[in-house]
């Protein structure tokens, strides 16, 4: 019966001095994240494999030593046998300890960009993804938010309120806006309250009572479920069944959190990138940034649906 060739097999000789050409061999089969059947045999899925390995197997022969490539047709048993070398479970699981512990303390940017580098670089030898990659790219997404402040997805359902209710209100978010925080007091202010005033928080946890607070853990308006606060007031106020600021509500959702690509998305958020650059407050930064949004807003009303 054949089998079909799936993996590559590099088997590789050479000279015991000097030292320093063996470990470049070594380094650079486990920087592949080949899988050592024995010492100068180095396994790779197929798919992956045939430049990569041809590279080492040229650095071998040019220090001296002796190297061949070969393409191995493996049963089914010998498949499975070569897959469970590429497990890289526990590696995941020392990786998401690591996060867990990261999320039970203070935000740290530095420690959510370093735990982020060590996945990305696990994740660029992990062949057969699984289960373990998918829950620690999920604590990941969660510390990030963690480390940049971003509140974590609420629970529960969205009440229907009505806009009467909420009319002259101070309402309170955490300073230096973004992108959720832009678009929603934005939406508050031309659609929900006109006579909105709003208080940019230094510490979210001392919002005053008075205030109602949007875009941050315990406030009235946060994220929930699946969707960020944007489209948490847009529901809310009965403002989302309106296709222009759906469309604007998909936009925010992709730049906050990520999700469905939308193709402008990238160009927006270099021009509230840019705003946030040469606006000095965040009163001016929202008004910058309120007229990109009422340009938005006139252009997916003009043209509801995407070509």
């Amino acid at each position: 019966m054949n089998h079909p060739v799936s993996w590559r097999l590099l088997v590789a000789s050479l000279p015991t001095k000097p030292a320093a050409a063996r470990m470049r061999l070594w380094r650079g089969a486990r920087a592949l994240g080949c899988a050592a059947l024995r010492d100068g045999a180095w396994l790779l899925p197929a798919a992956v494999a045939d430049a990569a390995l041809a590279a080492l197997a040229a650095e071998a022969v040019a220090a001296g030593g002796s190297a061949e490539v070969l393409a191995v047709a493996a049963d089914a048993g010998q498949d499975a046998r070569f897959r469970a070398l590429f497990d890289h479970a526990e590696e995941y699981g020392r990786l998401l300890a690591a996060v867990q512990a990261a999320l039970a303390q203070a935000p740290d940017p530095k420690a959510a960009h370093g735990l982020r580098r060590d996945f990305k670089a696990l994740a660029a030898i992990d062949f057969f993804p699984g289960a373990a990659r998918a829950q620690v790219e999920a604590a990941l997404a969660e510390l990030a938010a963690h480390a940049g402040g971003e509140p974590r997805a609420g629970a529960g359902a969205l009440r229907r309120l009505d806009r009467a209710d909420y009319q002259g209100r101070t309402w309170a978010t955490r300073k230096h806006l973004w992108v959720d925080r832009m678009a929603s007091a934005w939406l508050i202010r031309r659609f929900i309250d006109r006579k909105a005033q709003f208080l940019w928080l230094d510490d979210p946890q001392r919002c005053p009572r008075r205030a109602l607070g949007f875009d941050f853990d315990g406030a009235a308006f946060s994220h929930l479920g699946n969707r960020v606060s944007f489209e948490v007031l847009a529901a809310s106020f009965g403002l989302d069944a309106d296709p222009a600021l759906a469309r604007i509500g998909a936009l925010v959702h992709v730049l906050d959190v990520g999700g469905v690509p939308v193709a402008e998305a990238a160009g927006i958020e270099a021009v509230l990138a840019g705003a946030r650059e040469r606006c000095a407050d965040d009163d001016k930064l929202l008004a910058e940034a309120g007229r990109v949004f009422d340009s938005l807003y006139a252009a997916y009303t003009r043209t509801p649906d995407h070509d």
